[in-house]
């Protein structure tokens, strides 16, 4: 099946929020996320679609050079299939082609298969926000990638493109359903 990245609409929320729900963090609520598409001049958000089921999610936030990661999901069934990375290279593109000469995220500073992510796109620690996931009690790593405009990080993303292709394979694992 084919995995599609299109622009995140108010009709994805529910989808949006079952996936959520599956993950330890309390997820933003309905309220929050209306707010934040209502804001199109400075964040872009993503879904990404294998037929009709919403399998994944993710958020940017522009201010000025830099390019915010606000929020990245994907269901449950469908991880460890590569459909993070796209979407990450979905962000990373859109912040570039606006400019970001930075990018930067927070996450939880024990998510390992989140952080092993990040690392691919060339973030790298640079502090610590305490509590910042006061639900689990748990910090945040701050991470930042710099010269995210350049063409030494057009290569890395050339790189996590081809790495991608060759081992992509989007195929859903049992108890998934269509919307």
């Amino acid at each position: 099946m084919d995995l599609v990245i299109t622009p995140m609409r108010r009709r994805h929320l529910r989808s949006i929020v079952r996936i959520q729900a599956a993950d330890p963090h309390l997820g933003w609520s309905v309220g929050l996320w209306i707010a934040e598409l209502r804001r199109e001049s400075d964040r872009v958000y993503a879904i990404a679609q294998v037929g009709r089921e919403t399998v994944g999610y993710g958020g940017l936030l522009m201010q000025g050079e830099d390019a915010h990661v606000t929020t990245i999901g994907v269901a449950e069934p469908w991880q460890q299939r590569g459909i993070a990375t796209v979407l990450m290279l979905h962000l990373v593109d859109v912040a570039r082609a606006q400019g970001a000469q930075n990018l930067t995220l927070e996450v939880r500073a024990s998510n390992e298969a989140a952080l092993t992510l990040y690392r691919r796109f060339g973030l790298a620690p640079a502090g610590v926000r305490k509590n910042y996931y006061a639900d689990l009690g748990e910090d945040a790593l701050i991470m930042w990638a710099h010269e995210i405009d350049d063409d030494t990080y057009g290569a890395r993303l050339a790189l996590v493109r081809e790495r991608l292709a060759a081992a992509h394979h989007v195929e859903p694992r049992e108890g998934t359903n269509d919307e």
